[in-house]
């Protein structure tokens, strides 16, 4: 068992969320809709035909999930705010009982002393901004901007780390590009400005947030993967660096002040809705950079597949892998945050998301014995552990979820939290992970003391 003697002074251990997973109340207190009110309700969209709806109906059990994180003994929480609950409109006036929600959650973190990560969009666009272009249209990263100076300036004074964007890879590949997720659009021409659009957004974000919380610790997320060829062959070699392009590169490179990868330009064969100084604008300097990891990527040269023409699948035959079919490999994990420390020189790391699906159940005992996610949890700590041995400025760990939730498009049969979920009634249950990740924590912070 690891010692974890690795850990740094000061290290986050937290735990993280998304509004739209699990707060339902999607029509309560005047909060609009959101691409995802919409896209759920849409027959054939998601996995059984369930939706956000209810959730996990944390609107209203907020202070309980703050009790369970303080029995947990978790120091920081990731969630995201839902834009629509702010600004309905995703423009236009705030509405303030929205708002208000967020403020009484961060006091009620504050007095459990864990410390609140928000997290300012996690892919619920207003759906009044998608009926103007949704993120094809510049005024939406503008709109982003403003969204996040109100935000900012009713909460800078509590708040000290921000993030802008979660994962905007997703946002726009699978939801502009391959159709899969919210708002479910399949065309090159609308994603490639999409997702030129989100990281300018990103960009305007962290400029407001700091012009109106001077101080503020600002980051962005997004999702990371080890990118290696399914054969020994050139063509899969040549497709696994297209993907590497496509998942990594994209969005490190113009984040990082390098601009846009002219390999991947080629590719998407799009042009950029480029203005003088965006790039300066998408170069606004991070804090530190969060990394949602869960699996390495095994790439095929695909020719007749969508851009970038490559089949990507999260197992090799014979892999152990979770409920969705991912590759339970740490070492992927590790491979990541070296190569972001090595190649990138990121100043500082949060792992945001990390954890594995299972069809977990109540036993007989009335406990959920989550074996699988216990191992998963403690290898890919251990791939933490390894990191930061070799100089990688790791500063905490987010795992995923505190719950069960609405897994987007998969619907609530795949269950990532450490936490179970009754939905019909809503019970919360500790699993044995939660049991494992709060003995891990102890253990650290007994051993600090």
């Amino acid at each position: 068992m690891d010692d974890f003697s690795w850990v740094p002074e000061g290290f986050r251990w937290g735990v993280a969320t998304s509004a739209y997973q699990i707060e339902g109340a999607v029509t309560e207190d005047g909060r609009g809709p959101s691409i995802w009110d919409t896209f759920a309700h849409m027959p054939g969209r998601i996995a059984r035909g369930e939706n956000g709806d209810v959730a996990c109906d944390h609107y209203h059990r907020w202070r309980d999930d703050i009790a369970v994180m303080r029995s947990l003994g978790v120091n920081a929480y990731r969630f995201s705010l839902a834009w629509p609950r702010v600004v309905p409109d995703g423009a236009g006036p705030v509405n303030q009982a929205g708002l208000d929600f967020y403020d009484r959650l961060v006091d009620g973190l504050l007095e459990a002393g864990i410390a609140p990560f928000p997290t300012l969009y996690h892919w619920d666009l207003p759906q009044a901004l998608q009926d103007q272009g949704g993120w094809t249209a510049r005024d939406t990263a503008e709109h982003f901007a403003a969204y996040a100076a109100r935000v900012a300036a009713a909460l800078g004074d509590r708040v000290s780390d921000w993030t802008t964007l979660n994962e905007p890879r997703p946002a726009a590949w699978l939801g502009y590009l391959e159709g899969r997720l919210a708002p479910g659009i399949a065309d090159l021409r609308a994603a490639v400005p999409a997702a030129y659009h989100l990281l300018l957004g990103h960009g305007l974000a962290a400029q407001a947030i700091r012009a109106q919380s001077p101080g503020a610790r600002v980051g962005l997320v997004n999702a990371h993967t080890a990118c290696e060829p399914a054969a020994d062959s050139d063509a899969d070699a040549a497709a696994a660096t297209r993907y590497d392009g496509h998942a990594n590169r994209w969005w490190l490179d113009p984040v990082c002040g390098r601009g846009f990868p002219a390999d991947m330009l080629a590719v998407y064969g799009v042009d950029l809705p480029a203005r003088a100084g965006d790039l300066d604008t998408i170069a606004t300097p991070l804090d530190w950079l969060g990394v949602n990891y869960y699996s390495p990527s095994i790439v095929a040269h695909d020719p007749a597949g969508p851009v970038p023409h490559v089949h990507v699948v999260r197992a090799r035959e014979g892999a152990r892998q979770t409920m969705l079919g991912w590759e339970a490999r740490p070492e992927g994990l590790e491979q990541v945050l070296l190569r972001l420390s090595r190649d990138y020189g990121v100043p500082r790391l949060y792992i945001t998301e990390n954890g594995s699906a299972w069809p977990d159940t109540i036993a007989p005992d009335g406990q959920v014995h989550d074996e699988d996610r216990v191992r998963y949890l403690d290898e890919h700590l251990a791939a933490c552990g390894r990191a930061l041995r070799q100089g990688v400025p790791l500063a905490g760990y987010f795992a995923w979820s505190l719950l069960d939730n609405f897994e987007w498009a998969e619907g609530y049969d795949p269950r990532f939290g450490i936490v179970y979920v009754d939905f019909a009634t809503q019970r919360r249950i500790v699993k044995d992970s939660g049991h494992r990740y709060a003995d891990v924590i102890q253990r650290v912070t007994a051993a600090s003391r």
